[in-house]
């Protein structure tokens, strides 16, 4: 019953009751009660329009719950362009990622490598459809060609078992899978050139105790070091690759470990061909330093082991990681096959000048910039120390000593303003020094010296 219908009955009633009182003034008592009865029929019958319009007022409010249900919602926010269902069960939400760098090389010997760069221009596009399956698509439109990055499907039953199929980057280097908007520098380390990049397969993979065990095993088509697979790779070698990484004090919180987390990870396979070995190993400036022989073919296992660490604690953070890769390589096709072993390790940490608390995700401004209030956004200051070491077999049968070094060591310094989240400028200074692989003369520019290497970057990643 409407608000107006309730009145209209209220007044009717009102004015049966004093009809009723000039119709018999003198009948005495018997008129009183008669009065007393019909005024409680009116409070009765006034209760029950009151609980009548409540029960009208619950069907609307659930009729338009229900409603909203089914209307799709769109979101613009700093996390991208978010459409969803009305019950937030499907969703795909659009985003990007862009930087854009400086090089500029100081004693380089003449070399023309001073450049600015897009380094990253992708479009991101990641969903559900339902609570169990998901996709993610990346493309990539930096560098000198249009690429397909990530194009995956996860089916998730529950957090402790889900498997992801398609293209994605392989869970060995932990600086590796560290979101590339996040990393401490604007180049990862000399590490990231012994573990595997972008593979094609298929992984199973969950946690446990509320986050505080992961694990991953898959199968890969199987690609050298730092490299990418295609988008087919016909062959019967293939390398099984897992991860376990725990963090014993995450569910402690008061615990000051909390933020400490500690992993191993590995792969083997059986790789063949000059596609199976690595097209080069660079420094922070991305110049090539190390390069197997143009015969040079892989025949045999490969294999890599990560131990890995990273903690953190308030504005502190540290990341650390050591690489072994091991490969079986003939000089040329029908020549005896000798393995090779290759390490490199690095050590970076990082503080939050601005007091925000560091994260392996990213960091979160409190208060992001505006010139107007005076607030300028969270200040980082990052070090880092990494070394790459060749075996020593490698020269001069797989690798000529005169235009490849038999290893490399860098020092990196950055600061990091995080404008915002999505908003990010760094400003990097790298010096790397080359170890000679034979007594001969150097004819690459690239290790005659040390590089020393300034990167500033501009990102914008939502």
């Amino acid at each position: 019953m409407t608000l107006l219908s309730r009145r209209i009955m209220q007044a009717f009633l009102s004015a049966a009751v004093s009809l009723s009182g000039f119709a018999a003034p003198a009948a005495g008592d018997d008129a009183e009660a008669e009065i007393k009865a019909l005024r409680e029929q009116i409070q009765t019958l006034d209760r029950r329009l009151q609980e009548l319009e409540q029960k009208q007022k619950h069907k609307e409010e659930e009729a338009a719950a229900a409603a909203a249900k089914t209307l799709p919602k769109i979101d613009l926010t700093e996390n991208g362009f978010r459409f969803a269902s009305g019950d937030g069960a499907s969703w795909l939400r659009l985003g990007s990622l862009i930087q854009l760098d400086s090089r500029l090389f100081f004693h380089d010997g003449g070399m023309t490598n001073n450049a600015f760069v897009l380094r990253r221009g992708r479009l991101i596009a990641e969903g559900a459809l339902g609570p169990i399956y998901s996709f993610q698509m990346v493309t990539e439109f930096g560098g000198s060609a249009v690429s397909v990055l990530d194009a995956n499907l996860t089916i998730a039953p529950s957090n402790r078992l889900q498997f992801k199929i398609g293209r994605f980057k392989a869970p060995v280097g932990l600086e590796l899978l560290q979101s590339d908007s996040a990393t401490f520098f604007a180049e990862r380390s000399l590490v990231t050139n012994l573990v595997p990049n972008r593979d094609l397969g298929v992984q199973a993979g969950g946690s446990l105790r509320n986050g505080a065990f992961t694990y991953t095993i898959g199968l890969f088509n199987g690609v050298a070091d730092a490299a990418s697979t295609t988008n087919a790779d016909y062959d019967n070698d293939k390398d099984v690759v897992g991860r376990v990484f725990v963090q014993p004090f995450k569910n402690g919180p008061e615990s000051p470990w909390r933020g400490l987390g500690l992993g191993l990870a590995a792969s083997s396979g059986r790789q063949k061909g000059t596609s199976a070995v690595t097209a080069g190993y660079k420094t922070d400036g991305e110049q090539t330093f190390f390069k197997y022989g143009g015969t040079v073919l892989a025949d045999g296992q490969v294999w890599r082991v990560s131990p890995q660490a990273y903690f953190s604690d308030g504005p502190f953070s540290v990341l650390g990681e050591y690489a072994v890769s091991g490969i079986s390589v003939r000089p040329a096709p029908g020549a005896a096959a000798t393995p090779l072993e290759h390490h490199a390790w690095q050590m970076a940490a990082g503080w939050v000048l601005t007091g925000e608390d560091a994260s392996f995700t990213g960091l979160q401004p409190s208060q992001p910039f505006n010139w107007a209030k005076r607030n300028w956004g969270a200040w980082q200051v990052v070090v880092r120390y990494a070394d790459l070491k060749l075996d020593d077999r490698t020269f001069p049968l797989f690798a000529a000593p005169a235009t490849s070094a038999g290893g490399a060591s860098s020092v990196g310094l950055g600061v990091n303003w995080y404008l915002s989240r999505i908003m990010r400028t760094s400003l990097d200074l790298f010096q790397t020094r080359f170890r000679n692989a034979g007594p001969g003369p150097v004819t690459n520019p690239v290790i005659r010296q040390e590089e020393t290497v300034l990167i500033s970057r501009f990102q914008l990643s939502f």
